[in-house]
């Protein structure tokens, strides 16, 4: 039976306690099959709750195969829960673990001591989130054809992913020849990680204005190394980030497959068959951008008199025709609108401000805003300058209910969300 958990901890070492149990499912006969991504939210209190009891959780989704029935299950749950220090206190008070049974396949369960599908399932975003890493089109039963990504979308404030940057490219055009060495690339991933980001998109080949293009043997020749050593890194860990490679080489995508990432980051659009028949035959997920070149041209853009975010999502609605005829899964298909990629700089602040309409054809929505152009006319060109006015942009994003932010300084951006999250 495919069951899906959802687990939180805000006591302690949250993630050390999220690992444990993880591990102490798979030892009482769970069958772990994928793992969200963490994400960080405040703690839910009541109005007189005690201000020591607001410490924010960290909180996964689970996808598992379970052989017992909805009861045993809820029975080797709370064994955990007791054994990893869990009392039966107040239900809103801090606690080192929480794991909540929050669908069993296709079925409603409604006994004394259990609900089936949980019965706050859609109305939380720390819940919602991390089950449309895993599962964006999931219908929740007993609740029609919404799907997880319908009932986020409705939310005020729906959770984002952080999608951390590493360039290892000597032309970048913000950061080029900062990570070249695997002694610069380890700490840069090392703090990503640890202020909170869920995902890390590596990129080869720059894709500005006026960069040269590699070939896909030279893209993946400063690729390879880097990945094995990242994957290696992450290998045991079920709370790893999740691997991004940023590519337009078919070529370069299928061997990246080959060694277990888990994004492809294709700039092109999924508009090459090569891409598309790599994309229907993989589990991975898949990043579309919308371009008009590539690389970006300051020569080919969009016409100065059209209405940017129409084209674009004229744009998006037919290829996710294309995509569908194609046999692509779309639960697994991400949009990026491309800022700076065949806009101009008013264009992109067009698309930017008007986001929100680009989530209403099913399809997550990423954004890559940080650091571009778009701002010249009201930033300095430092990046510590763009970095902060690459925040305030994010956070306008947040409030659109953006699915993944994909940014440049990743502690700065985290440090700032979580004032405005729990504000």
């Amino acid at each position: 039976m495919s069951v899906y958990l959802g687990l939180g901890s805000n006591l302690g070492d949250r993630r050390d306690h999220l690992r444990r149990a993880l591990q102490q499912l798979g030892e009482s006969g769970v069958v772990l099959r994928r793992v969200s991504p963490v994400v960080e939210s405040p703690a839910l209190l009541p109005p007189d709750a005690p201000s020591d009891w607001n410490r924010p959780y960290l909180n996964l989704v689970v996808e598992c195969e379970v052989g017992a029935s909805p009861e045993q299950l809820r029975g080797w749950i709370k064994r955990i829960e007791q054994q990893m220090g869990r009392d039966n206190g107040s239900r809103w008070s801090p606690r080192p673990i929480d794991i909540d049974i929050l669908l069993w396949g296709t079925e409603r369960i409604a006994t004394a001591e259990l609900t089936i599908p949980h019965p706050d399932l859609t109305r939380r975003s720390f819940v919602l989130t991390p089950l449309l890493a895993l599962e964006p089109r999931l219908t929740v039963p007993g609740l029609g054809e919404r799907t997880v990504l319908d009932y986020s979308q409705a939310l005020n404030h729906a959770i984002p992913l952080w999608m951390g940057i590493v360039n290892i490219t000597p032309d970048s055009f913000s950061d080029g020849g900062e990570f070249t060495s695997w002694e610069r690339i380890a700490p840069h991933v090392d703090a990503v990680v640890q202020a909170g980001a869920q995902l890390i998109d590596i990129g080869a080949e720059s894709t500005r204005p006026g960069a040269t293009p590699l070939s896909a043997a030279q893209e993946w020749t400063r690729l390879e190394p880097v990945l094995v050593r990242l994957l290696e890194r992450y290998r045991y860990d079920p709370l790893r980030p999740w691997l991004s490679v940023d590519t337009y080489h078919p070529e370069v995508a299928r061997q990246a497959l080959d060694l277990g990432v888990d994004v492809i980051n294709d700039v092109s659009g999924l508009t090459s068959p090569a891409m598309r028949e790599l994309a229907q035959s993989s589990a991975a997920q898949w990043v579309a951008m919308h371009h008009v070149s590539i690389p970006a041209s300051k020569t080919q853009t969009l016409p100065a008199d059209c209405d940017p975010v129409a084209t674009v999502e004229q744009w998006l609605v037919q290829h996710l025709e294309d995509w569908d005829k194609a046999g692509l899964n779309l639960g697994r298909i991400i949009f990026d609108p491309g800022i700076g990629f065949g806009k101009d700089a008013l264009q992109s602040l067009q698309l930017l401000r008007h986001i929100g309409r680009l989530r209403q054809h099913g399809l997550r929505v990423l954004v890559g805003h940080s650091r571009k152009s778009f701002m010249h006319s009201f930033a300095a060109a430092d990046k510590t300058a763009r970095d902060l006015t690459t925040v305030g942009a994010s956070l306008k994003l947040c409030a659109q209910g953006v699915d993944i932010l994909r940014v440049h300084n990743i502690p700065m951006h985290l440090t700032a969300y979580r004032g405005w999250a729990h504000l």
